[in-house]
Parts: C-alpha cells; structure tokens; sequence
C-alpha cells in the first residue's frame, strides 16, 4: 500500500505544482514537459529492464552452478548464524542465504550490475517462504532496507565520473562514502529490528558487526597508507579479481561434483530473462511518477525550502547546493547521477557542493527502483513499512554524508 499513495502523491503533488506555475507565473512549458516526461521516462524504464537481461542471464545462470556445486550451501552455513538472528523466519541452512551473502558482497565491492540479480534471485527465494504472497514478509523487508542503505567499500562508478569530470584526486571522497554507507546501514538494520523486535545486542550479531567494523578501519587505514592516485586504480583491480574468483570457484566444484556446468548457465539464464521481463511494467512505473514530480519543479521548490529554512537556523548553507541529488537519490538513480553531474558542471567537481554531490551519490541506494524491482519481480502488492524503514536510512546518510563532508573538505 505504502508504494501505492506514494505514486498517487507524486502525480498529485506534480500537477498542483504545475498548475501553480501555470495560472500564477504563466509557464506555459511545464504541463508539455511533464507529459513529456512520461514518454521519456517510460522509455528509460523499458530500456534499464531490457539492459538488466544480460547481467539477470548471466549471474542466474552463476548461481545455478553455484547452487549444483555446493558453494552456495558452503556459503549459507558461514553466514547463518547471522543470518538466522536478524531473519528469524528462515531457517537455518536455508539455500536462500547464498545468493543473499553474495547480494551483499557484490554491493560492498561497489559492483550494482552483479549485484541485482543476485537480489532478484534471493528475493524469489525468500518469496517461496512467504506464507502471504502479495505482503512483503518480514525476511524481505529486512534485505530490501539492508540492500537500499547500500553498505559500499569502493565506489568504483563514482570516482570514474570524478576522473571523467578532471578532478585533482578522483578517489577523495572514498571514505567519507564508505563511513557514510556504514551510517546507513546501521540505521536501516536497526529500524527493521525495532519493527520486528530483533535484539541487536545478541552477541552473536554483536560479533559480525564488530568484525564488519575491523574490516572497514583496516580498509580505512590501508587505502590512507598508500598515495592517493593508486586508490582507484587498486580497488577497480581488486573488485575484479574477487568477482573473477568467484566465478572460477564456482565452476570448478561444479566440475568436481560432475555438474554439467553449461547446462546449469543455461538452466538459470532462463530464469534471469524471464525476471528481467516481469519487472518492466513495476519500473515503467515507478520511473514515469519520479518524472513527472520533478519535471513539475516540486522537486527545485523542496531544494529552495531547505536552503531558506538552514539560512533562518543561521547553518551553512554551501552543502544545499548538492541536495538535489540526495533529493533524486531515493527515487532514481539515473536522477540522481544526472543531479551529480550538474552540480560538477555549475560549481566544478573539486567545489565543496561537488565533493558533497559525490558523497550523497555514494551514500545510499535507490530505495523505491529497488522497491519496485525487487518486490515488483515477486508481485508484492503491499510493501508494508519497507519504503519507510528504507528513507530513514537514506535520510541518516545524507545526514551522515553532509557532517562527514564537512570534516573532510570544507
């Protein structure tokens, strides 16, 4: 249901906008360009879900052989005793924990293409388990907020546009995401526990999140150890000699189980099309309302509601310049990264509101296209509080990104 009044509102909320703009400021472009917008963006919807085909075949079709082969059930038992404690409802062993952990990985290495399907795959999974099919679960709340904060240790793609765009040290905003994403993440997971009464302070979840945290302080410290210069060039080689791994890993205990490993590809490529066509109406959605509500300019309007309401607080207001993308984030990544780029263009990508821009873009995922991806594969109608358990911990990153941005570069 939560999905449903936030489509409605943003179409409500866009056409007052508009009409605003029109009888009042006599903008006679803005009805055009909102109808435009629906085009444009039902385009853009149809073409990400035919571009998600590839990357759904392939990786479906990995962890199919991951699944014969056994790693998958390897990988469920080391993770399951986290898992059991923050998804109580699955059991234990369950071969649903694979693609899960995997899901995880491949968003905390920065790879989103790698990552989706393997959500899409642990989202079907978890949906087999759902004893009411059209609800979300709890089991798929708790991953899609976990997925939405977007916990991330190298933000390849951004630091590649920070290049593109000529900034002097391209991997500067490299921690300031990473404690971002962390900040994030620990909101999500601790508004989802509070929901489904999940005791955070059992030892045994004390203890994976105390390692997480080792691991992130030792990534810290080691990526600071070394010139910057090499930082993006050593985690774009890391993340693909780890993925690359993976899949050699994969192959060959399949081939030493006798997996007829291409027939595996094949077998859960099939699956990945078919996915890959089931959520094009859910994204096509989706899209269209987050087109409309910012060709309106209820989403400029917003931007310039915050700037006065900081300046009356007395705040700094550099950092409002780099909203719209934490604004756009939420709601679309493309949005988002357009927003980015913008703010580079006008201020310049070394300019505190860029460096800020960079810092949002990195700090959480986009809660409703993974909201209407992920549930929309599985045909969940009613998303229960997932959408707002997901902008809590985008609102604690961007809080966290703007302070933490502050620290760094202002």
């Amino acid at each position: 249901m939560a999905l449903n009044y936030i489509w409605i509102g943003f179409f409500i909320i866009a056409f007052v906008v508009a009409l605003i703009r029109l009888i009042f400021f006599g903008d006679t472009e803005v009805f055009p360009q909102m109808l435009q917008s629906t085009f444009d963006m039902a385009k853009t919807g149809f073409e990400i879900s035919i571009g998600l085909t590839g990357a759904l075949t392939l990786w479906m079709g990995i962890m199919r052989i991951g699944e014969r082969g056994g790693v998958v059930a390897v990988m469920a038992r080391f993770i399951s005793p986290l898992f059991t404690k923050i998804f109580p409802e699955v059991p234990k062993d369950h071969p649903v924990f694979g693609p899960m952990l995997m899901n995880f990985s491949m968003n905390f290495l920065g790879l989103d293409n790698a990552a989706t399907p393997l959500g899409l795959k642990t989202m079907e999974g978890l949906q087999e388990l759902n004893p009411v099919k059209e609800t979300a679960s709890n089991a798929q709340i708790m991953f899609l907020v976990l997925n939405t904060s977007g916990l991330t240790l190298i933000p390849v793609s951004i630091m590649a546009y920070r290049a593109t765009e000529g900034a002097a040290n391209p991997a500067d905003i490299f921690i300031p995401i990473l404690l971002a994403t962390y900040f994030s993440t620990i909101a999500g997971l601790i508004t989802v526990s509070i929901f489904q009464k999940i005791n955070l302070f059992n030892k045994i979840i004390l203890g994976y999140i105390g390692t997480l945290t080792v691991i992130i302080v030792a990534a810290l410290l080691y990526f600071q150890s070394i010139p910057q210069e090499q930082v993006t060039t050593i985690s774009n080689v890391l993340a693909a000699v780890i993925l690359m791994s993976i899949i050699l890993i994969f192959i060959v205990m399949a081939a030493r189980k006798k997996v007829n490993v291409y027939e595996a590809l094949i077998d859960g490529g099939k699956d990945g099309f078919n996915v890959a066509i089931k959520i094009i109406p859910y994204l096509v959605g989706i899209l269209v309302a987050i087109g409309v509500f910012r060709a309106s300019g209820a989403l400029d309007y917003v931007n310039d509601a915050f700037r006065v309401f900081f300046e009356l607080l007395g705040v700094n207001t550099d950092f409002v310049d780099a909203l719209p993308v934490a604004w756009m984030k939420p709601l679309s990544g493309s949005g988002a990264r357009a927003a980015m780029l913008e703010t580079y263009t006008n201020f310049g990508v070394d300019s505190f509101p860029g460096r800020v821009a960079s810092v949002l873009q990195g700090s959480t995922e986009t809660t409703f296209y993974v909201l209407a991806v992920y549930f929309g594969a599985v045909k969940i109608k009613n998303s229960r509080y997932a959408a707002m358990a997901g902008l809590v911990a985008d609102l604690v990153g961007v809080i966290a990104a703007v302070i933490i941005s502050y620290i760094f570069f202002y």
